[in-house]
């Protein structure tokens, strides 16, 4: 006994001390869209009117241990052997060694443009106009534009011809070889932001012109700036919700947007949650951690689940009692399934399959 109880320290101890490089996801909180957070609304709307919302359309969340957080062994077997938690290599949620610090800032990044597109889709879905532009949305440090484009520029022409996407930007660049001059046509970011807060599109254009750098690897030339959309609202849309990142609340935004736009609950008074990232056009895509956020809806009191068409088959592998997963690929066919839950014609649900 005395010999087993030894061994039987010395290996709890070996799984204290000993790091090992994984990390661990768990259900996070949920956070009901048409309701407050912290004492403040989700969606504040103001200029248009708005409709009481009954219900529930939850975002959903998944907690990770940090970067810097070194994991030992026990606490990795635990997790293994936990039913609500998953480990997985370390890589795979902080790759190319990413730090703490450079994790929150491109989940702030991509919070922030999620937030963007679902107030898009969800004016589109209502059928009421946006207009969008294109902008410098970020400068390359020690680029040929640094100093000279700005994030906030808006982008009109490059080399005279009109931009309609930031893709075109790109590919007007890319005509040029190394060394060549390119002429930007923009409207200068103070100015297209003094234009936003009056409600108006912005006038009064300048332009620059930049030396092509050379790309790594392919020898393409680049300016060194990183192209994107913004626009212009015809009232008042704004989203709080502190504490966190990443893009997968954009179809949850976008659903509680339209439910407060609309007269009748898109829910009927049913707890839905989901997730789900989505794009200008309504497009939903697939993001991490599916199975932490069924059960963490679930806990939550969730009844259904709207799940992106890319995550169904994993979701489907492992679904939480009492939660019906169903499957949706835009912001279309989301509104469609809350209409048949709202009117209780749940038996023609798109649902998910464990078959992809």
């Amino acid at each position: 006994m005395l010999a087993s109880t030894l061994v039987l320290f010395a290996l709890l101890c070996a799984g204290v001390f000993i790091k090992v490089p994984y990390s661990e996801m768990s259900p996070g909180p949920t956070v009901n869209t048409l309701g407050d957070s912290h004492g403040e609304p989700v969606l504040n709307i103001s200029g248009r009117k708005t409709y009481p919302a009954g219900g529930h359309l939850n975002m959903t969340t998944v907690r990770v241990t940090g970067a810097d957080y070194d994991m030992n062994l026990l606490e990795a077997v635990y997790g293994w052997l936990s039913g609500d938690n998953i480990v997985v290599p370390h890589e795979n949620l902080y790759p190319n060694g990413k730090t703490d610090a450079e994790s929150t800032q491109e989940n702030a990044e991509e919070f922030s443009q999620s937030q963007q597109s679902a107030k898009v889709a969800a004016l589109k879905q209502l059928g009421i106009p946006v207009t969008a532009r294109v902008i410098v949305a970020s400068v390359v440090k020690d680029s040929p534009s640094e100093g000279k484009l700005h994030a906030g520029d808006v982008v009109k022409a490059v080399d005279g011809a009109p931009v309609t996407a930031p893709e075109d930007v790109a590919k007007l660049v890319t005509r040029h070889k190394p060394g060549e001059p390119v002429e930007f046509t923009v409207v200068p970011a103070a100015d297209a932001a003094a234009a936003a807060k009056a409600g108006r599109e912005p006038a009064g254009t300048s332009k620059v012109t930049i030396t092509a750098g050379k790309a790594e690897g392919d020898g393409r030339a680049i300016v060194g700036i990183r192209a994107g959309s913004d626009h212009t609202f015809p009232f008042s849309i704004d989203i709080k919700l502190a504490d966190v990142g990443g893009p997968s609340a954009g179809l949850m935004f976008a659903l509680g947007i339209v439910d407060k736009l609309t007269p009748e609950d898109l829910t009927g008074g049913k707890f839905v949650a989901g997730t789900g990232t989505i794009d200008d056009a309504g497009k939903v895509g697939p993001i991490g951690g599916i199975q932490m956020k069924t059960i963490g809806a679930r806990k939550a009191g969730a009844e259904y689940f709207l799940t992106p068409a890319g995550n169904c088959a994993s979701a489907a592998a492992d679904v939480p009692d009492g939660l019906t997963l169903v499957k949706v690929g835009t912001i279309q066919d989301a509104a469609a399934s809350l209409e048949k839950i709202r009117k209780g014609d749940t038996a023609g649900l798109p649902q998910c399959s464990a078959k992809p």
